[in-house]
């Protein structure tokens, strides 16, 4: 099998937000997987890319939406401002509100079979802290990035619902990438999602079939935990690696 060959025989993937930190390790540890093309507003961003196909965008236009989702099977979308205290129209409404709108409408008419959207913890963070949350409890966003991603969760629904196209939203928790000096909270332990299970995890979203529409929890197998994973395991067969209180030598009474 010739390389062009192999790279035709594999699911056919478009990353949105290809140089942000999730993006990054993802394509870094699992690209070979999958016939990439990476997309990004920066197109510095896009840096050691192998074999995989670039594409500068901006979410907010929907006709570059249609162009990345041209002969796509499978969108993670990833794209959006990460940020909890992102401004509403000076960031929040083109990238996260128009963004996720578009992705969905693109990925429906260009006929990809499945849009994974990266969501947040922020979509229901809002529960008390000794709260844990389950797939089926109703959205409850502490601040409009959250208001954002519920926003997101509920566009994946209509699209399932309303057009049939498969939609996995991922609630992801603390993302780890490598920061020694963040500070230890219970906060983060409880939510802390590493770069390997988050990657598993999307593997597992890809590639898992018949699924028309789920919430699924992005965090690691953590000794207590804020997102409760019983569903998105037996979804997807999800088998996380890492426990935060373990790596980061918390010690805590065995029950």
């Amino acid at each position: 099998m010739t390389g062009s060959e192999g790279a035709e025989a594999r699911r056919r993937v478009l990353l949105t937000g290809a140089g942000g930190r999730i993006g990054t390790n993802f394509r870094r540890e699992c690209g070979d997987r999958y016939a990439l093309r990476l997309a990004e507003r920066d197109g510095a961003r896009l840096t050691d890319t192998g074999e995989g196909e670039t594409l500068v965008f901006d979410i907010a236009d929907l006709d570059a939406c249609r162009a990345a989702c041209a002969g796509i099977d499978t969108v993670v979308h990833l794209a959006a401002d990460p940020s909890p205290r992102a401004d509403f129209y000076g960031s929040l409404l083109d990238n996260n509100i128009k963004g996720v709108f578009n992705i969905f409408r693109a990925a429906k008419d260009a006929g990809c079979q499945r849009v994974i959207f990266a969501s947040s913890i922020n979509a229901v963070s809002g529960y008390p802290e000794d709260v844990q949350i389950t797939p089926t409890m109703p959205t409850r966003p502490p601040n409009l990035y959250g208001v954002s991603k519920a926003f997101g969760e509920s566009i994946a629904s209509y699209f399932a619902d309303g057009e049939g196209l498969s939609s996995i939203c991922i609630r992801i928790g603390y993302y780890d990438a490598g920061n020694p000096d963040a500070p230890v909270t219970t906060q983060r332990l409880s939510t802390y999602t590493s770069p390997r299970d988050l990657n598993a995890l999307l593997v597992r979203a890809i590639e898992t079939p018949d699924i028309p529409f789920a919430i699924v929890h992005g965090v690691s197998g953590n000794r207590y935990q804020r997102l409760d994973l019983t569903a998105t395991k037996e979804l997807l067969d999800y088998a996380p690696q890492d426990d935060a209180f373990r790596l980061f030598g918390i010690n805590l009474p065995e029950e």
